[in-house]
Parts: structure tokens; sequence; C-alpha cells
């Protein structure tokens, strides 16, 4: 009786003792109470919003952050890239259609488009080059959008599944509203083929890639593929 009062006398003396053995016993991070969802770090897409320069029909450039931006699920002409013109009417005065600047004209509309409003740019993706494609608004609309609806972009893939982005280009297609009223070519067969990229670029060169074409997107050329062809000599 007398040993087993010394001992809890000795138990007694050391308070945290049960506490120590606990904690010997189970490990550092399972003793830390479990940390909620809520507080986990969240990661959010880069956002820039500003004023922008134009680069080109698809291209924007934040000064302040000296950084690029690429409307997202959408394509344009090049800067020298030509479009041709299929109302070839007066063939004897005129030796070859007349050229279209697709792309000085795709950049011209998205510059009106966005005026001197600032520009939010919400980035989703990133270009095999590593420029950050994002869906920018600007007073509240897509910007994408509307250079859809004028005709100067079209959808970038085939295969998009932003209904939207189709409902405005099929709408410009039927209109011939853009690029949709000219012969072009398809710009990755562009940017694959063409030699000269320089500003400097003469029509005869797209005329040329137009000839040997491998893809087109706008209808006139679709339209000539269906014609029967003429059978009297």
């Amino acid at each position: 009786m007398k040993r087993y009062l010394l001992a809890a006398a000795a138990l007694a003396m050391i308070p945290h003792a049960a506490t120590a053995a606990d904690l010997i016993k189970t490990p550092a991070a399972a003793a830390r109470p479990p940390q909620r969802l809520s507080e986990a770090p969240i990661y959010q897409n880069p956002v820039y919003n500003g004023r922008v320069a134009v680069m080109d029909g698809r291209t924007l450039w934040y000064p302040q952050y000296a950084q690029r931006v690429r409307l997202v699920e959408i394509d344009a002409c090049e800067l020298p890239q030509w479009a041709i013109d299929p109302k070839w009417v007066d063939r004897l005065g005129q030796k070859a259609p007349s050229p279209v600047p697709c792309g000085p004209l795709a950049k011209a509309w998205l510059k009106r488009t966005i005026g001197s409003k600032p520009v939010e740019c919400t980035v989703l993706a990133y270009g095999n080059d590593g420029i950050p494609q994002a869906r920018c608004t600007s007073a509240g609309r897509d910007i994408a959008v509307d250079m859809l609806r004028v005709g100067w972009a079209r959808v970038a893939s085939p295969y998009s599944y932003n209904s939207q982005y189709l409902a405005y280009q099929q709408h410009a297609m039927t209109a011939r509203y853009g690029l949709w009223a000219t012969y072009v070519l398809d710009m990755n067969e562009w940017r694959r083929k063409a030699v000269d990229k320089t500003l400097d670029r003469q029509p005869i060169a797209d005329f040329n890639l137009l000839v040997e074409r491998e893809s087109e997107i706008s209808p006139p050329f679709i339209d000539a593929r269906k014609k029967p062809k003429r059978t009297d000599r």
C-alpha cells in the first residue's frame, strides 16, 4: 500500500507525463488539427486589365505588363496575308482579281471594336510559343464575338464546342461579311507555306498559294467546287 501511494505521488509531480507519452506515440502531422478544405490555397488564372495596343487581328499588347495576349478560340489573317476579291468582273481590262488586305483589315476592325476602352483578359491556356490565350472583354462585351460577327475572324478549330462563337461565324458566313466575301487561304496553311512574311509581301505571292491550296475557309471556294464542270468546247 505504501509503495502504491509513493508511485501515485510521483506521477502527481509530473502533470504532463501522460501528454508527453501520447505525443511520442502520435506522429506530429496527426497531432495537428486537420486542415479544412476552405483553407487550401486557390490558384486563379492570370488576369490582365488596362489599355491595350492592337498588334493584329487576334493579338493584344499590354504595355504596363509588357505582355502579349491572344484572343482564345479564334484566328485571323496575319498582317502580311492577302485575300482575293472573287468579284472579277472586268476580266479584259483587269488582268487579275483585286487583292484584299485581310490582315490589316482584321487589325483595323479589332482596333475599332476596342477603341480607347480598357480591356480585361482572363488567361485560359498558353500557345506553343508561350503566348497566353485569353477570353477578353471590353465594356462587358466578348471581343472575340465582335470579331466573328463582322467576319474578320474565324473559329480557330472546326471542332469547337463554343455554340455562341459558331453561331456568330455562321451568320457572318451566310451574309458574306469580312473574309467570308473573299478567296482566302486557311491561316495555318499560310503560316506553314509562306516564305516571305514581311509587310512588303506582294498579293501575287498569296494568289499563287491559293492556286495550289490544300484547304480554304471561305465559301466562294466551296461554291466553285460544287459547280458542274463545263463540257462544251
